[in-house]
């Protein structure tokens, strides 16, 4: 019987293949057992040093983040072993927030919950998200699913991924694109290729009034360059990532004017669970039938079976 390692509560799987022994696993004080396991899904957060943990797992076969982004885990895996991310379960949680976002900072409702406090009817006119245009930058299953979102919102799309496809740009037209455009989404993953990717010449691209949006990563920004961006009033940004992060207090991009920031909650709602748990289900009874997994990002050499 194979071993899986899960860090809820595996009733909520429900019913799954007879051959595999799923238990929650503790954070710290690891069984034996540990050696045994042979599917392993880490924490969604940062409880678990899996730098600690990958090296005792002597059988490990496959790794399955709750995680989109695998910057973080994928240097560690072992040789051998297939690593799967979690495409798809955090779509409409991300792409809500990114909608938020981008409302909150053309609408100023940062300023009007400040004034608030002090208990002024700071009555002003802002943008509407209507007759803007919004480049999606890295256009996948999340940026699917926030144009799905915005459609109602009478805004123009325009999406860039790596390759250009129907109705897609491609990498190379993204600064020709930014001076078009007046929200900036940011949704691509975190890679050699995108580390910095908004630079100081990326951001001098944004036409005047443009928001940066980022719900990716905060090493895609420099923030140095954005905070020397923002503080001049001409760009403004809503950030639910940062760099580095968590943000120290004394960092300038706190007070930085025109600035937004969520502590990168973009997957931290009641819509997590129940797709995590689906995926993880879906993936376990295709592993244990010798299937093909989904969202595998690093395959092992073979197929990624028992």
């Amino acid at each position: 019987m194979a071993l899986v390692w899960v860090p809820f509560d595996p009733d909520g799987l429900g019913e799954l293949p007879v051959d595999l022994q799923v238990v929650r696993y503790p954070t710290e004080e690891f069984p034996d057992s540990i050696a045994d396991v042979e599917f392993f899904v880490p924490t969604y957060d940062a409880r678990l040093d899996v730098s600690e943990v990958l090296p005792r797992m002597r059988r490990l076969k496959v790794i399955q983040t709750l995680t989109a982004g695998v910057e973080n885990i994928a240097p560690l895996v072992p040789d051998g072993v297939v690593l799967a991310n979690a495409r798809g379960v955090h779509d409409a949680s991300t792409a809500e927030l990114a909608v938020a976002l981008m409302l909150a900072s053309l609408r100023g409702l940062p300023d009007f919950v400040r004034a608030q406090a002090h208990g002024e009817w700071a009555y002003d006119q802002r943008r509407a998200l209507a007759d803007h245009s919004v480049l999606i930058v890295g256009y996948g299953s999340i940026g699917a699913a926030l144009e799905r979102r915005l459609m109602s919102f009478e805004c123009h799309l325009v999406r860039v991924a790596r390759s250009s496809r129907d109705g897609v740009h491609g990498w190379e037209a993204l600064h020709e694109l930014l001076p078009q455009v007046d929200v900036v989404v940011l949704l691509v993953p975190l890679t050699n290729e995108t580390t910095r990717l908004v630079d100081a010449a990326f951001l001098a691209a944004m036409k005047d009034g443009a928001v940066l949006v980022n719900v990716s990563r905060g090493g895609v920004v420099d923030t140095d360059a954005l905070v020397a961006e923002c503080r001049t009033g001409r760009l403004l940004a809503a950030l639910d990532v940062t760099e580095p992060e968590p943000l120290p207090a004394d960092h300038p991009l706190w007070r930085t004017p025109g600035v937004l920031i969520t502590p990168h909650v973009g997957g931290a709602t009641t819509a997590m669970a129940p797709r995590a748990y689906r995926l993880v289900r879906d993936q376990l009874r295709r592993w244990a039938a010798g299937e093909p997994l989904q969202n595998v990002v690093r395959a092992a050499g073979h197929s990624p079976v028992r």
